[in-house]
């Protein structure tokens, strides 16, 4: 696994040993850079099931202001944590960090996610870390206006889109999708 562009291009990066990791393959990751192009620079990213956090590292290389990774696992990102200035890491569960972040008042321009996949789901609604995402309440509160959501599933996972969030865009390969969603204006939810 490498960083796909921007500055770090080609550095190596290492996944954590004994995690079920499975990180977002160079091929997709550089695909989705490149549909992103220039609303990386500068963004303030918030990258979600973290994992090795190549997604993370791979905007600050295209030049984020800053990024905040939130991985369970107290062993993400240890190599990462030295590499870049501008890398928060929060060793935390993506659930009981988003409201937190909510609550705080905290906004991002990107958001990222590409969680662990979930089962293949005919005739029944998906229970993926990718559903429980979407459906999440506070998560739309975090995105910035203009900004981004990317998500990654499994072709197999289908997801039902609930309000305020609009897919804007999808990209495919193999089994992996990436899906880009921003938030309807008009649907924004409450806090609380």
């Amino acid at each position: 696994m490498r960083i796909t562009g921007g500055q770090a291009a080609r550095r190596i990066l290492k996944v954590p040993k004994g995690l079920d990791v499975r990180p977002t393959p160079d091929l997709v990751k550089q695909a989705v850079f490149n549909s992103l192009g220039a609303r990386v620079v500068d963004a303030r990213v918030l990258e979600l099931f973290a994992g090795s956090g190549a997604l993370g590292l791979e905007c600050l290389s295209r030049g984020a202001a800053g990024v905040l990774c939130v991985e369970k696992s107290h062993r993400h990102n240890a190599a990462a944590a030295g590499y870049a200035r501008g890398l928060e890491l929060r060793t935390q569960d993506v659930f009981a960090a988003l409201p937190q972040l909510a609550a705080g008042g905290r906004q991002f321009d990107l958001i990222l996610a590409d969680p662990p996949y979930g089962e293949k789901n005919v005739n029944r609604r998906s229970t993926s870390f990718a559903q429980q995402l979407l459906d999440d309440r506070q998560l739309p509160l975090l995105l910035a206006p203009g900004g981004r959501f990317v998500l990654g599933h499994t072709k197999r996972d289908t997801l039902e889109i609930p309000a305020p969030w609009v897919e804007v865009k999808r990209l495919q390969h193999g089994d992996t999708s990436m899906r880009f969603f921003q938030v309807s204006e008009t649907a924004l939810p409450v806090p609380g």
